[in-house]
């Protein structure tokens, strides 16, 4: 990719970043998880997670939230996670997946949360290899196969979005904040109620992916506005 149109994409999809999360509303995350998939997918880990991390930074110093951190890295790692799968690059994501998630049982209150809240990133864990497996030859392959690999992809993103969040609550220990959640019963009901949310948000973060990211990715294929090198 030209170093011009590194620059004008990384520009156009920050500027997208910080409005999706301007105009968010219905469940616990920002708009700008809709994107993420999509973002990674095309502008690959460094750029994307550059975009991400610019946008989500502008959105949250002109309209700040208690939970600000959690976004501003969330976001952009997920997009890096992104871009790495786009690019059959699974073993960084796996290996990332694997040690915040040791991290979250060993910790006494990942022990004590129920298991299913947290189901759909387990089952990403499996994904991500299959993930990688699909998108081996992204921009050189049919309608059917680039569906499926942007489906894999986009499933894969928005679990690491939930299990950074669930990182920085649990292991990091942002949980012990007063400001936050005042005693485990609170960050319980927190976790119960917000999971069936997370659930909802990851299905229609694949539909969103699939029905307007197939059609735009074959689109950059057919201009040859991209060229990517798989090892």
């Amino acid at each position: 990719m030209r170093k011009s149109l590194q620059l004008s994409l990384t520009a156009v999809f920050a500027a997208l970043h910080t409005v999706l999360y301007f105009i968010s509303f219905g469940l616990w995350r920002n708009w700008g998880i809709y994107l993420e998939a999509i973002e990674g997918i095309i502008l690959g880990p460094k750029i994307g997670f550059l975009a991400a991390l610019l946008g989500s930074s502008i959105a949250r110093m002109v309209k700040p939230d208690a939970f600000w951190m959690f976004g501003i890295i969330a976001e952009p790692v997920a997009v890096l996670m992104a871009g790495s799968l786009a690019r059959a690059k699974w073993k960084p994501v796996l290996a990332a997946y694997v040690i915040m998630l040791s991290a979250y049982f060993i910790h006494p209150f990942g022990r004590a949360l129920p298991v299913w809240t947290i189901l759909d990133v387990l089952f990403a864990l499996f994904l991500v290899y299959p993930a990688a497996r699909f998108s081996k030859k992204l921009f050189k392959t049919d309608i059917k196969h680039l569906s499926m690999a942007v489906g894999f992809i986009s499933f894969v993103c928005i679990a690491t979005d939930s299990l950074i969040r669930i990182f920085l609550l649990v292991p990091c220990g942002y949980s012990l904040f007063p400001e936050f959640f005042p005693s485990f019963d609170g960050l319980y009901l927190v976790f119960v109620g917000a999971a069936v949310d997370s659930y909802i948000e990851d299905a229609i973060v694949v539909i969103v992916s699939v029905l307007a990211g197939v059609p735009l990715l074959a689109s950059v294929v057919k201009l040859k506005i991209l060229e990517r090198k798989y090892d």
